[in-house]
């Protein structure tokens, strides 16, 4: 019997198309980067009465600077208003966004509960799921949570 080597064809994608993927993955992260920002901003308005660049650094554990440079992206695209050395306020739209993201990380933190994943983990893992739930999926791990407190 005669065997056969097997030839595998390396698959290249064209570049336009890499960039275009790459660009959606950028644009994805920057999506949720702006979720976690104005979900942290309403959060400790909530608790402390007021969001400030040092209170959001160390809530999201990055730097300053690394606030600072969000902070003109989220301001540019209308979420905040911030004054120079002033607390950080949502704007309308960032109310709105902070109140859905804060409704979906509940549903999946409490789908992941009633799971019996540990309250500690289900908070850790509904971070990461929290940004990548598809609308249909959330709407079913809601209905599966049917009568149960959020």
């Amino acid at each position: 019997m005669e065997k056969r080597a097997h030839t595998y064809k390396k698959t290249i994608r064209p570049s336009a198309l890499q960039a275009e993927s790459l660009q959606q993955t950028r644009r994805e992260h920057a999506a949720e980067t702006a979720e976690d920002y104005v979900e942290a901003i309403a959060d400790l308005s909530a608790s402390l009465g007021e969001a400030r660049v040092v209170d959001l650094a160390r809530r999201l554990g990055v730097t300053h600077v690394t606030v600072n440079h969000t902070l003109v992206r989220l301001q540019r695209d209308g979420y905040i208003r911030v004054q120079p050395y002033r607390a950080i306020y949502l704007t309308a739209i960032g109310k709105k966004l902070a109140k859905k993201c804060q409704h979906r990380h509940s549903i999946v933190v409490a789908f992941l509960r009633s799971l019996g994943i540990p309250h500690r983990t289900a908070e850790i893992d509904a971070e990461g799921i929290e940004h990548h739930v598809s609308p249909a999926t959330l709407a079913a791990f809601a209905r599966k949570l049917k009568g149960t407190t959020l």
